[in-house]
């Protein structure tokens, strides 16, 4: 998608407050019309917008009611800067591109015999972009200098430095556009297992949550960072759908 056209769509204020809506799950005119706080035709207007846009898309119950959601993942990128302005918009990458191949200045851990799905050992760099020995805590030769002996910056070190600096802005771009992709795609596989009438990015924060603390109410409720009783309920949605499981006054991932 042209990315002027995506920001001439976002620039409105509601359209933006529909698509964070329809993000959590889909809804119908009269919803989104209540959410906003503004008429039923006018949602209408934004929706056809969105829809001709390609952004979103309508299906209908068996109560003959219409729908609308998020169609596909879009990633925007704007840079604005005293030496530049410029916007990228492009579909997530795929979840099994060879990011290591293309992006030399960063370490990531793929498993592509499982679709990238890490080996469930708990790795703090399982799926994750790292920094490489080699560019840890030093931009430049390595040695921190980029002066001449008589003090003036070397223009030859200054033009390597932001030759390297462009090709690791490509790549961050890159793997930013393959984390949002990765993400959708597990994010659709939770959908598959709740439904997709629930916000399944906040489910997955509590599942994360349980796997990363003692799983104790307490103790996923401030990971979580939300209100308690959200938790609760997402907490025994998760269950509910043999995603979780409880022992005593503890949370552990089922199976």
């Amino acid at each position: 998608m042209d990315s002027a056209v995506l920001l001439d769509l976002l620039g409105n204020e509601n359209r933006r407050r529909i698509l964070r809506l329809l993000s959590h799950k889909p809804c119908y005119v009269t919803e989104i019309s209540e959410y906003l706080g503004v008429s039923p035709k006018a949602v209408i207007d934004h929706l056809r917008k969105l829809e001709d846009a390609g952004l979103i898309e309508s299906h209908t119950d068996d109560r003959r009611r219409k729908y609308f959601h998020i169609a596909r993942d879009v990633r925007l990128e704007v840079n604005v800067s005293r030496h530049g302005f410029g916007t990228k918009s492009a579909y997530p990458a795929n979840p099994s591109l060879d990011i290591q191949g293309r992006c030399p200045h960063m370490r990531i851990d793929l498993d592509l015999d499982t679709g990238g799905r890490g080996d469930g050992e708990g790795d703090a760099d399982r799926d994750g972009i790292g920094e490489s020995e080699g560019d840890r805590g030093s931009i430049g030769d390595g040695d921190g200098d980029l002066v001449d002996s008589d003090g003036r910056e070397g223009i030859g070190d200054l033009a390597a430095e932001f030759d390297r600096l462009q090709d690791l802005e490509n790549e961050l771009s890159l793997a930013q556009r393959w984390v949002h992709g990765r993400m959708a795609d597990v994010l659709d596989r939770l959908n598959d297992r709740l439904g997709v009438d629930v916000d399944s990015r906040f489910h997955a924060r509590v599942l994360a949550a349980v796997a990363s603390t003692d799983g104790s109410r307490r103790a996923v409720v401030e990971e979580v960072g939300v209100d308690a009783e959200a938790v609760e309920d997402g907490l025994r949605r998760l269950a509910d759908a043999d995603l979780l499981a409880r022992e005593g006054d503890r949370w552990r991932i089922a199976g």
